[in-house]
């Protein structure tokens, strides 16, 4: 799972993992009270991005399901705290990594889980061939 393209997605979420991470690390030890929502979907997301990097690596068919049903989870967290922090800007003092569909990340968090699904999905074909 982890050759050509899949090599890709495990550098793009690994790099996901450190941004996330840190970032909400960051805000979480020194302005938590500000945005306490915002902050604790940041962590959520960094530690969604630490399991799909995991099994994306650790590869079998058992971690690739695991990778699917992750990544799904991520896209509808995208997807609703994208739609929520449009809504209700209110909500959100300050931005999580999912915030405007990922706007501040470059949109990677809601293209991210898409390929990943797409190449977990022909990965599993491809070694059913």
């Amino acid at each position: 799972m982890i050759t050509g393209p899949g090599m890709l997605l495990v550098w793009f979420y690994g790099v996901m993992v450190v941004g996330a991470v840190s970032r909400s690390v960051y805000q979480i030890a020194t302005d938590f009270g500000r945005a306490p929502l915002a902050y604790s979907l940041s962590a959520v997301a960094g530690v969604v991005y630490g399991f799909i990097t995991y099994t994306l690596i650790r590869g079998g068919e058992r971690a690739r399901r695991a990778a699917l049903v992750c990544c799904a989870a991520e896209l509808a967290g995208v997807l609703i705290v994208g739609t929520w922090t449009l809504a209700d800007p209110s909500a959100f003092p300050d931005a999580t990594v999912w915030s405007d569909y990922g706007m501040g990340y470059v949109f990677i968090p809601v293209l991210l889980p898409l390929s990943a699904m797409y190449w977990l999905r022909r990965s599993r074909t491809a070694v059913t061939r």
